[in-house]
């Protein structure tokens, strides 16, 4: 059974940075799509980023240009800068097994799996 494990949520001032990891435990897939989704209370959830088995990346229209989504080994990074107070959301690691390539559209229904969430903060 896989688990996802998020690490390195925080509190920024405007313009900061941050790089949230996600431990990928009990891995086995040989194709798949990760992503980072995002929720806050005032929206519904959103994906960031996701990352496919060849390589290729997607990003929302909010994070393209200031977020970086990258997997080494078992973790998934995300490397944000020029954070807004927008970005303020809980941030969650999700994997869809089976694919070679992330979908635009974003829909969390075809995850199999999620982390629990790590927090992110924003202030101006």
């Amino acid at each position: 059974q896989v688990q996802l494990v998020e690490s390195g949520g925080g509190s920024v001032e405007a313009g900061g940075s941050l790089t949230l990891s996600c431990a990928i435990v009990g891995f086995r897939f040989p194709k798949y799509c990760m992503a980072w989704f995002r929720q806050s209370p005032e929206k519904e959830r959103e994906g960031v980023a996701g990352i496919g088995t060849d390589g290729s990346t997607l990003y929302a229209v909010s994070a393209k240009g200031r977020f970086t989504i990258s997997k080494a080994g078992d973790t998934l990074y995300l490397q944000m800068s020029e954070l807004k107070p927008e970005d303020t959301a809980m941030y969650y690691c999700a994997g869809r097994w089976g694919v070679r390539k992330c979908s635009y559209g974003w829909n969390s229904e075809e995850y199999n799996t999620w982390g629990q969430g790590t927090q992110v903060t924003v202030s101006s």
